[in-house]
């Protein structure tokens, strides 16, 4: 099988021990994370060949990030190095009633400078059938835009499938442009779009009627119109996945997806998901089980159960990775939610 590709920006992550706050802590803990570096390795833990492209800055710090994502078997040799700094973000874990935060510090990092030109897409996608971008990518800056169209323009051209994880971040889109202007053209290149119950509304102003997420409920038919008009305004689109997040409290939530597969709706179960270790990165996780899903069977319904079972184990695991093995995500799919110790 050819190796999939994505393209983005990884962060270090600090943050507090357990569910400390960012005003009480006196020490952060350290590990790395950004979207789609979380969807190569959830496809590196699956066994796939993945290449991840980023830009690092050429110093000690860029080397730890490189060595960090080796470690999870993770493809590096496309990798650029130049820039000043790597982005870093810090993460407050919520509990209870009291939701995580997250405060960027990425401003004039590595990839916010990069430029057109800068990576070899042609040689990147020489043996790949398959990359993934996310709208956090354009979302940083011009340069990583143009790049992130350049990369995707290629990839159509070399006829590659193109996935999308539409991951919309207020706090980012402050270059010029919004996500409404830039994301529709990245779109059209994509024949897979993936988000949450809300990145359709953000992004493109497509609202699931009658629903309220931050009541905590969510309802999968009501995102079945948010999947038709998508299709409706992105005739390549041939797949549409929408995860779906019930939030009782920051730590208990349920989980499920429905995906609209070349006409067709599929809707998987639902995860009563208590009590949260982290669920950053459990989006990504989702994106990197139904790329695995779609490119290694052919029933949408088995992709999908896939995707949202590994997706649900990534809320176990501290840090952006999901660090969990093909055997886990079956046990889970056939219907064992024991958690019971293995002996």
């Amino acid at each position: 099988m050819k190796t999939v590709v994505t393209f983005g920006e990884i962060m270090m992550r600090l943050a507090p021990p357990g569910f400390q706050r960012f005003v009480q802590a006196d020490r952060f803990e350290v590990t790395f994370g950004g979207s789609e570096a979380n969807v190569a390795a959830t496809l590196a833990g699956l066994g796939m060949d993945v290449e991840y492209v980023t830009r690092l800055p050429a110093h000690e710090i860029g080397d730890a990030c490189l060595n960090y994502l080796r470690r999870y078997g993770i493809g590096t040799r496309h990798i650029v190095r130049g820039g000043d700094r790597l982005g870093i973000y810090f993460l407050e874990t919520g509990a209870a009633q009291r939701g995580s935060k997250v405060i960027y510090d990425r401003n004039g990092s590595a990839i916010a400078t990069i430029r057109p030109g800068m990576i070899d897409w042609r040689a990147v996608f020489a043996d790949a059938d398959w990359f993934h971008w996310t709208g956090i990518t354009p979302a940083i800056s011009e340069g990583a835009a143009q790049v992130c169209l350049e990369a995707a323009q290629t990839a159509r051209e070399m006829g590659l499938t193109v996935s999308c994880d539409l991951n919309y971040r207020a706090k980012l889109w402050k270059w010029g442009k919004s996500a409404a202007e830039v994301m529709p053209e990245l779109v059209r290149l994509s024949q897979v779009a993936i988000g949450n119950e809300e990145d359709a509304e953000k992004v493109f102003g497509i609202k699931a009627p009658d629903t309220d997420v931050t009541a905590g409920r969510v309802e999968a038919a009501a995102y079945v119109y948010v999947c038709n008009e998508l299709v409706r305004r992105f005739p390549n689109l041939r797949t549409v996945a929408i995860t779906l997040r019930g939030s009782r409290s920051a730590s208990h939530n349920t989980w499920s997806a429905i995906l609209w597969h070349e006409g067709t709706i599929y809707t998987a179960p639902e995860y009563d998901i208590f009590p949260i270790v982290d669920r950053v990165g459990a989006g990504d996780s989702f994106c990197g089980g139904l790329i695995y899903g779609l490119r290694t069977r052919r029933d949408p319904q088995w992709a999908l159960n896939f995707a949202v079972a590994a997706s649900c184990l990534k809320h176990s695991i501290p840090g952006d990775f999901n660090l969990v093995s093909l055997a886990e995500v079956e046990k889970l799919m056939e219907g064992d939610v024991s958690g019971r110790v293995s002996r």
